[in-house]
């Protein structure tokens, strides 16, 4: 066990994992309970953060899970408050949550548009809006959210996926220079071609009709390294930015991508 994040308390929303394996959510906040902060895990299906919760409690960590959808103010707000009436104070949320979405802008449906800009964008507008006054109380704390490289490089037809992502840039950026002075620091990751259950969950039929072995052939074949990243390299990105290693550091983009958003090369 480590102790960069030693008394910090961590709200980690999208901690379990849609299938089987480590994604960016569950491998974050199982890094940041065995860098010594105490962790509530949420995620929409209260047996995915339990199963997150298992593990850390295996080393010796400490976690609390929490069922919410975040894409609705009420529960980000109760999240909050039992996070404050457990632990007293919020230094650390780390926003997940999000969800993939194939299709042009003709082929996208309206339903479809309102759905990914809801869960990928409101959510962590809603959890700022309600975790950010009690930073202000305590003297500050630091927020990290999860975009992605699409936000920036063209992949496939994802028009939806991609304005939400972009928008969680700027998001980032206003909050970050809001309350700079404040001690509130606000900072995006932007995940590459990422080998996680979420990936797949999304992606499978979209790469290689069905064929996941072919699916993560080609996805590899794509990054600069010949390999994806996984969640743990999400995990260790946001662990720093979340550390006081990263206390003069706000509103920054960082690439967590392998290279790929500085090729040319077509996806």
């Amino acid at each position: 066990m480590g102790d960069r994040l030693k008394g910090k308390v961590a709200i980690v929303t999208g901690a379990g994992s849609v299938l089987p394996g480590w994604g960016n959510g569950k491998a974050t906040a199982v890094v940041f309970a065995r860098e010594g902060a105490k962790v509530m895990a949420v995620d929409y299906k209260i047996e995915a953060a339990e199963e997150t919760k298992n593990i850390i409690d295996k080393e010796g960590g400490e976690c609390i899970t929490f069922r919410a959808d975040v894409s609705k103010a009420s529960d980000c707000q109760k999240m909050v408050e039992a996070c404050i009436k457990k632990y007293g104070r919020i230094d650390i949320v780390h926003n997940n949550v999000g969800i993939g979405q194939w299709g042009g802008i003709v082929a996208t449906e309206e339903e479809t548009w309102d759905k990914v800009m809801t869960v990928n964008v409101k959510s962590m507008f809603l959890t700022s809006k309600y975790v950010i006054p009690h930073m202000l109380k305590q003297g500050g704390g630091s927020i990290t959210n999860i975009a992605s490289v699409g936000a920036i490089r063209f992949t496939l037809p994802n028009c939806a996926y991609a304005a939400s992502k972009s928008a969680i840039i700027a998001l980032t950026r206003d909050i970050a220079l809001e309350y700079a002075s404040k001690g509130i620091r606000c900072n995006v990751i932007l995940p590459g071609l990422m080998k996680t259950p979420q990936a797949q969950y999304y992606n499978k039929d979209a790469w290689a009709g069905g064929d996941i072995e072919e699916m993560w052939r080609r996805r590899d074949a794509m990054c600069p390294m010949g390999r994806q990243g996984e969640g743990w390299d999400t995990a260790n990105a946001a662990l720093f930015l979340n550390s006081d290693e990263a206390k003069y550091i706000t509103g920054t983009t960082l690439l967590v991508d392998g290279g790929i958003s500085q090729t040319i090369r077509s996806w």
